[in-house]
This record gives structure tokens, sequence and C-alpha cells, in this order.
């Protein structure tokens, strides 16, 4: 299972790093494209992808770092380093994104003339780029993958945005639609990185993971003849991947044998992994007669 886990960890590495170079390649392209067209819809996105830059090169460094195992000073390991490179990469895009705003809405109370046909070409170029980074980062399942990913996706729908809007200019003097899609954009990137922060801190908070559920590990477990209840059933996930659990189970033998005991944690810990995906499990096996601290938490 552990196994498992480092090989996904050492997978999102490599996306990550093909991600940042693809990304910071154009970006620098963008700001010279941007300048050249005298579009802020261009420029406004070459700030959002220097941001997105700097947050995928620390996304790559802190992916690299959750690959590490557990220390004496970790003993969980690193995989909440990853974690907080999504959380440094959300707040970097934040600001970008307000940044945006503040250019934008000025140029919508006096318009200025854009180079559509630039803009055309640059968005085509952007759609490539993008999309290219995206379709290496889709298959991605941790969560740092998931909002490098998210923030790529939305890279190539605003320049879907812009490829539609420089043809429309090219046809009608209508130069408001370039800070136009700069605000919608800028709303589009606020809206999914605040989900992403809210999911983000629900995991250092140690909420239950969504997809899990104490009250069905429960009907589960009790399932087995040999359990009579359980108690101080807790759930919550290292990276939104690796999930935890620790569990009280109450056997319905007073004078439970070792090695029924230690049959029982295998079995119990294989359909609790099959069912439920949970990676590290502690089990707490007690006697129907012992006196455990912990019988009233919940």
């Amino acid at each position: 299972m552990g196994h498992q886990h480092n090989h996904g960890q050492g997978h999102a590495t490599g996306n990550i790093k093909v991600a940042f170079f693809l990304n910071l390649s154009f970006t620098i392209i963008e700001f010279i494209g941007g300048f050249y067209t005298n579009s802020l819809a261009i420029m406004s996105d070459a700030v959002h992808d220097l941001g997105d830059s700097l947050s995928l090169g620390m996304s790559w460094y802190f992916q690299k770092l959750s690959n590490k195992k557990a220390t004496e000073y970790f003993s969980y390991g690193y995989g909440r380093f990853s974690l907080l490179g999504a959380i440094i990469n959300s707040f970097i895009l934040i600001i970008g994104s307000i940044f945006i705003i503040k250019e934008a809405i000025p140029r919508i109370i006096t318009p200025e003339a854009s180079d559509a046909k630039g803009m055309m070409w640059f968005a085509i170029l952007g759609i490539i780029v993008n999309g290219a980074a995206v379709l290496k980062l889709k298959k991605g399942t941790s969560i740092n993958e998931r909002v490098v990913s998210l923030h790529l996706l939305e890279d190539v729908l605003g320049w879907v945005a812009v490829f539609i809007a420089s043809i429309i200019m090219q046809f009608w003097d209508l130069p408001i639609l370039d800070p136009i899609l700069s605000l919608l954009i800028a709303g589009y990137v606020l809206f999914n990185v605040f989900k992403n922060i809210k999911e983000s801190f629900k995991i250092i908070l140690q909420a239950v993971p969504n997809q899990l559920s104490t009250n069905d590990i429960e009907k589960v477990l009790l399932a087995f003849d040999e359990i009579e209840a359980i108690h101080d059933c807790h759930l919550w996930t290292l990276d939104g991947e690796f999930n935890i659990a620790t569990i009280h189970i109450i056997a319905n033998e007073p004078n439970f044998s070792w090695e029924k005991a230690k049959t029982l944690k295998q079995q119990i810990r294989k359909v609790l992994y099959d069912q439920f995906h949970l990676e590290h499990i502690t089990l707490e096996l007690e006697s129907s007669i012992e006196d455990c601290a912990y019988k009233d938490c919940n």
C-alpha cells in the first residue's frame, strides 16, 4: 500500500515538472505578445501565468519533497508538503487575479485598441501549450496535481475566450471586449481557487474525507461475528489521497486469544482497504469486560 502511494507521488512530481517548464516558457512569450498587441487580456494572462509558473515551481519542489520517507521529526513522512504547495499556489493566484481586476476596470471605462489578429495567433499558441500541460496532468490524483491542472485548464478556457474575442474584434470595433475578458477570467479563477483552498483547509483541520463515513465503517465492522461494538473511530487524510483511520474494537468474547486477535485485525484491514481505500489503519482491540477510558468518545 505504501509502495503504491510513493509511486503515485513520483509520477506526480514528473507531471508537475513538465507543466512548469511549459508554463514558464509560454509566460515569457506572453509578456512579449501582450506588449506587442497592446492587449490587457494577454498581459493579464501573462501575470496570471507568471504566478502559475512560480506556483508550479514551488509545487514541483514540495511534491518532490513529499516523496521523502518518514523521519523522527516527521513521523508520517512529508506528504503534506504537497498540500502546502497547493495552498501557496492558490494564494498566489488570488493576488494575481486582484491585480488583473485592478488593471481591467480603467480599461472598461476608457477602452484601448488592441491588435486583434496578433491576439488571435497568441490565443492559438496558448491553447496548444496549456492544453498539452493539462493532458499531462489530467490523470493526476494528488490535490497538488488537481490544483495545478485546474489552473492550466482555466488558462485553456481563457485562451479560447481570447480567441473568440479576437475574431469578433477583427470584424467589429469592440475594444471593450479585451478588459471584459480579463474580468471574466479573473472571476472564474477566484471562484475555483476558493474551492480548492476550502478543500485544503479541510485536510489540514483533519476533517473526515468526503468519500468516507464513520457510520458506513461501523456498519461494515459490526457485520463481523467477533465484534460486539466499536468506538473512538477517527478518519482523516494526510494529503487528500493517503487516508488514515484509528478505531477501538470491542470483541464479544472476554478472553480473546492473541492468534485470533491477529487474524481478526488482518481481516479488518483488508476490508477497510478494499472498500474504503484506508491505507494506514491503527486498531485497538478490547474485550467486552475491559474498562476503556475512551469508550464515551465519538
